[in-house]
């Protein structure tokens, strides 16, 4: 089992070096090691997982070629600079509102050169703003009813009678107080910018950039707004399905009579809104394609297809080992399964890989469900290593030099607002659950 774990830990380090499809490409190389080497059955690929990103993210970049995110990015430009002296409390609640609603983080990226414009003209450190607003978008995803990572964690617990509202009602109030003292804490990071030896020095060596940034100005606002109400819609009738039994269709299959499940429901809606996005705003579905949603969205479709059927297959192969060795420690404290989400989240650079490969395990060892929702926000730890886009988009948007990665790694601009956003989510979660 030790060898195996090792051979699954350098496919994971490989593919993250890789980047793009890298994660989940290893994650087959590992996968053909394990059974090829070793002798593992390989468990069935996490197709329903798969299908319900790949439906998400269709009626995502459907919305983002209709001018859907441009708009929303329009809306948000206004609103920070009509207040940039609150931009350290907006920042986040701006990026957290966007991820929430798209279900991918990546839909942030529109939205951090304009917060570093605003910091910068209002004198306000731009670390401060970026890196908690980087890290809201995060924490957003385990919050988010359609992301990736949700669905998935809903997929596991389905034997629990667990709902989508189970989930949002924990997740919803931990992650958005976690961003809420992530941000306090921000507001006093590092000197004031007019201090602040590196801006000082890119100053009078008249490195300092200023120029404007231009946000892309929607083409047709009329449709721009139809593509967003549409996928609001849509998103708001899968919570309504996730929160409601009565609400499923039902059918009798050999005299029984089963709901429509969950991952059935948001494919379908998903896949009709984004067809309604095309038709209703005549928009190009090949233009569709080539936006960085789907982009984004794609890779993280082929990682949990490598990754997690890797993980899957390990942990199937070698769980009464595993559950024989951890089972009393995780019993007696079960909340230590926390930090193994924190770091698997580290190495695998997906919350929804990380529920997808470890999940099952705490289910093995007969975690509460609801422990295992109030720990779901602990799957955000991969602001640990300073490489993941959003960061590095981040770094590279401050023309202040404020946001960096430190000397030694990992003391960057994120480590401290994400370590404390994540640990508060998780204690607030644990809170929540004694009442609910």
């Amino acid at each position: 089992m030790i060898y195996q774990l090792i051979f699954v830990l350098v496919a994971i380090l490989i593919g993250a070096r890789l980047g793009g499809i890298g994660l989940g490409v290893m994650g087959g190389v590992g996968l053909a090691i394990l059974t090829f080497a070793f002798g593992l059955q390989p468990t069935a690929p996490p197709i329903d997982v798969m299908l319900m990103i790949a439906a998400v993210i269709s009626a995502a970049s459907c919305m983002q070629a209709a001018g859907g995110l441009d708009y929303m990015v329009k809306a948000a430009e206004k609103l920070l600079r009509k207040n940039p002296s609150k931009v350290v409390w907006l920042s986040p609640l701006v990026t957290y509102l966007f991820t929430f609603l798209a279900g991918t983080g990546h839909v942030a990226y529109s939205i951090l050169p304009v917060i570093a414009e605003v910091a910068t003209e209002t004198k306000i450190r731009p670390e401060r703003p970026l890196g908690i607003a980087v890290i809201a978008s995060q924490q957003a995803i385990t919050a988010s009813p359609i992301s990736a990572a949700t669905v998935a964690l809903l997929g596991l617990l389905s034997g629990y009678n667990i709902s989508l509202i189970d989930i949002l009602k924990i997740s919803i109030p931990a992650t958005l107080v976690g961003v809420l003292v992530g941000s306090f804490y921000s507001l006093y990071v590092g000197k004031e910018l007019v201090e602040d030896p590196e801006y000082k020095k890119r100053i009078a060596a008249g490195e300092f950039d200023d120029r404007k940034v231009q946000t892309n100005d929607v083409a047709n606002n009329r449709k721009a707004l139809l593509s967003v109400i549409i996928f609001l819609f849509a998103t708001i009738l899968i919570v309504l399905f996730g929160s409601f039994e009565s609400l499923k269709p039902a059918f009798v299959v050999d005299g029984e009579v089963v709901k429509l499940g969950m991952s059935s429901i948001i494919e379908i809606l998903m896949l009709s809104a984004a067809a309604l996005i095309l038709l209703l705003t005549k928009s190009d579905g090949i233009k569709a394609t080539q936006g960085s949603v789907f982009i984004a969205g794609m890779q993280a479709v082929i990682a949990i297809f490598g990754i997690a059927w890797m993980g899957d297959t390990f942990l199937h192969g070698n769980m009464t080992e595993l559950t024989a060795s951890i089972k009393d420690i995780v019993t007696a404290t079960p909340w230590l399964f926390g930090i193994a989400l924190f770091v698997m989240s580290i190495l695998l650079y997906s919350q929804a890989a990380t529920v997808r490969a470890l999940v099952p395990l705490g289910v093995a060892l007969s975690i509460s469900p609801y422990m295992l929702i109030a720990l779901f926000p602990a799957v955000n730890g991969y602001f640990f290593i300073p490489n993941y886009p959003t960061v590095v988009a981040a770094i590279n948007f401050d023309r202040t030099g404020t946001t960096r990665i430190g000397k030694y790694v990992l003391n960057h601009s994120f480590m401290m607002p994400g370590i404390i956003s994540t640990v508060v989510a998780v204690g607030v979660g644990l809170l929540l659950i004694q009442f609910f």
